[in-house]
Order: structure tokens, then sequence, then C-alpha cells
């Protein structure tokens, strides 16, 4: 076994840990970045896939309330770094950002690679070391931290560490939460992880299935009790997803784990009341099929009208028996039963970790002294839309600001 005695490390190479290292290094620390992939940044880069939504741009106000139960936890970090930052940031390596349609941020080259590319040369720059391929598990009985690697164990002598390796979701690319174990077995609290900004699944007709499968939703509203989101949502084979969906993935999951299943209402055309609908549905048909009537009349499309055909089978009454007020009550509210999630290594994202309450103001471990945690390893969930990115970085460099300190530290005493 290696000893490698070492200033500060950082576990995971993912937005967090990549961020805690920039701030540690900015401020004169010696940093090895660890992980056990065999190259940084692989769930930034899958996230390129999409455009990389770094951030949103609505007010900041608004912008914490997307963290629900978390915001008081994660408040400081985001106002220390906020959007605006982040952006500024991502201009210093060259990446200039728009404002889309939708108030979500991205680079202009709409790429994850040139900013990875541009950030661990200046990584590189700043003295920041990396360790591939070294999967870290746990610690020994003097403290030191332990990897396995592919030349043999490796103990690290580390002044401070930040922890950020990230949820449990796409474990294919290093985040796979083999971590709970070892924290939960320093006595680290640990909630449940938990797939968010997740599909659903949906039992479908057979016939719906074979012939909406990854047809898009556009303009609509889902609704699950008092919560109603506008936007798209995507047929899948086996059930439902989407940005509308992962909007309100917490009420669905929550709903779907404790009693087995969850109500989705759907509106298909929300701008319309029952009323205008029901005058627009009230005219003669003619030699029109009921699909083609619906189309013209009510401007639905193919697969709404195939999600109408659904509830009117799982009604027990034919589509065609409806009346045409009938018919205007189910366009704004076709139910749809989730019998389960999609699982969590399909997830975007994870909900849970390791509680606020083990943390101090610094995100430092209470009972790890030097230990520092970011990223989602920690307790907090938002939806897709820039938050989930933010909040990495974010929260990255309020654990490297706090290692930083505990390091000044040491360094007095």
């Amino acid at each position: 076994m290696t000893t490698i005695d070492n200033h500060i490390a950082v576990i995971g190479a993912g937005p967090a840990g990549l961020m805690a290292a920039e701030v540690l290094a900015q401020g004169g620390a010696g940093v090895t970045v660890y992980d056990a992939m065999p190259s940084a940044g692989r769930k930034l880069l899958m996230a390129g896939r999409g455009g990389l939504n770094l951030t949103h741009s609505e007010p900041l106000p608004d912008f914490l309330t997307r963290y629900r139960e978390a915001m008081p936890h994660l408040r400081a970090a985001v106002e220390a770094f906020p959007p605006d930052a982040l952006r500024d940031w991502s201009a210093a390596l060259g990446q200039l950002t728009f404002v889309g349609s939708s108030g979500r941020v991205f680079p202009k080259t709409f790429k994850a690679s040139p900013l990875l590319r541009a950030w661990l040369r200046r990584l590189d720059a700043t003295g920041v070391q990396f360790a591939f391929r070294h999967r870290w598990t746990g610690w020994d009985e003097q403290g030191r931290l332990l990897f396995q690697t592919p030349d043999g164990a490796s103990a690290v002598v580390a002044r401070a560490t930040v922890l950020a390796l990230g949820g449990a979701s796409w474990p294919r690319l290093g985040s796979d939460g083999g971590w709970v174990d070892i924290l939960a077995a320093k006595g680290i609290a640990i909630s449940k992880l938990r797939p968010a900004n997740s599909g659903f699944t949906v039992a479908w007709s057979d016939v719906f299935r074979d012939r909406f499968e990854g047809q898009p939703l556009k303009g609509v509203a889902l609704t699950i009790g008092a919560h109603t989101v506008r936007g798209e949502a995507v047929i899948t084979r086996g059930g439902i997803e989407g940005g509308a969906i992962y909007a309100l993935s917490a009420e669905l999951r929550e709903a779907v784990l404790g009693i087995g299943q969850a109500r989705l209402t759907i509106a298909l055309r929300p701008d319309l009341d029952a009323a205008a609908l029901t005058t627009r549905l009230s005219g003669t048909r003619g030699k029109q099929s009921l699909a083609n009537f619906l189309r013209k009349a009510a401007q639905l499309s193919p697969v709404g009208i195939g999600l109408m055909q659904e509830a009117a089978i799982a009604s027990g009454r034919p589509l065609a028996a409806f009346s045409p007020a009938e018919l205007a009550q189910l366009i704004n509210a076709v139910p749809v039963q989730l019998r389960g999630v999609a699982p969590i290594d399909r997830a975007i994202s994870t909900a849970g970790g390791i509680t606020f309450d083990e943390l101090d103001e610094h995100f430092m471990l209470r009972k790890l002294p030097g230990v520092f945690v970011a990223g989602e390893m920690l307790d907090w969930e938002a939806p897709t839309g820039g938050y989930l990115l933010q909040a990495s970085f974010a929260t990255g460099a309020a654990a490297g600001r706090g290692a930083l300190g505990w390091f000044a530290q040491s360094q007095k005493s």
C-alpha cells in the first residue's frame, strides 16, 4: 500500500468537485482531485448533449424557491455564487452564454466539451492534480483516505477533504451512491436516495404504446393535487417523461411511493375553457371520423386524441358516446394513472442524501471535522432548467471556501 501526503483532497471530478478544486487552488492550497472514472466531468458531458443548461435567468428570489424545503440551506451558497456569477465564470473560460426563450441559460456553442476542456486547462495551470481510476473506499484507522486503484490499494493523508461524489443516477458515469454505506458507518444521517427528474410508468394499451411511443405532448398543463405545471411531456413505451413531468416529479414520486399510484391530469388545451371547447365541439361532425373532428374543431394532436381514447377505454364508455360538454371536460382533464417510478439509474438526478443537520454553515460534516460535502450528495432536489447545475457549482464553491478556511486554520495550529 502506497502512502501519499497531500494538502487537500477533492473526491469526485464533476461540477461540484471541480469548482471546489478551483476555489482551493485559487486560495493557494495544493489540491488533488480523485475520481473512479478514467476522466473528469462525464455527467457534465452527458448534460451537454441537451445543450448544457447551466442556469436560469429568472430573478434570484424566484430562483431560490425551486429548491423547495432545501432553500434555507442552499440560499447562502447560491447567493454567494449566483446565476450571473456562473455566466461570468463561463465567459472567462471563453464560453459566452445566452438566455433561451424559456429563460434557461446555455453556452452559445450549445456544448459542454469546449467549456470542460477550457476549465481543465485552467485547473492544470493553477496546479490542480488529478488521480483517475481511484475509487474511494473510506478511511483507515489512522484517518487516511483509502482508494482502490489499478495498481492496488492506496492511502492518502489529507489536511482537508471535499466529497463531491454525486447521487445515484447514471451510475455508468460515476455517480453510483457507493458512498452511502461508508458515511452511514460513520454515523452520518442520510435520507434514502430516490429518483428525481425521472419518468413514470403507465399501463398503456398496446395500440396506444405502439402508435405513440416517442411522441411529444406540447403546450399542455399537468396537474397533481394543487400543483400545476405548463410545458411538454413525451410518451415512452413504458410511461411518460419530459420537462413538465420532471417539474412535478417530487409530488408524483411521493404519491406513487406512498399509495402505489398517482393520478396525473393533463389539460390538452389549457388556454380554452370548457364553454369555448363545448361550442367548438357542438358543430355537425358529418362524415368525419371522431379523430378528424377533434383534430379540426379543438386543434388536438393525434397523441392527445389517443390519450382521450385511453381514458374512455378506462371509463368503460366509447369516446364516440361522449357529449360535446363531456368531451370538452375530458380535453382539459385527461386522467393518467402512474403506476411506478422509473429506476433511479435512469433518472436525471437524485433526491435524498446527507441531511443538512449533519453540516455546519461551511458544508463541513460536524461528526467528521475537516470533511466537506457538496453537490448531489446533499439532501436537496430541484427541477431541470438550470437549477441542478447551479446548486452543484454553488455548493462546490462553498465547500471549497470552507475547506480553505479549515486548511488555513490548521496551518496556524
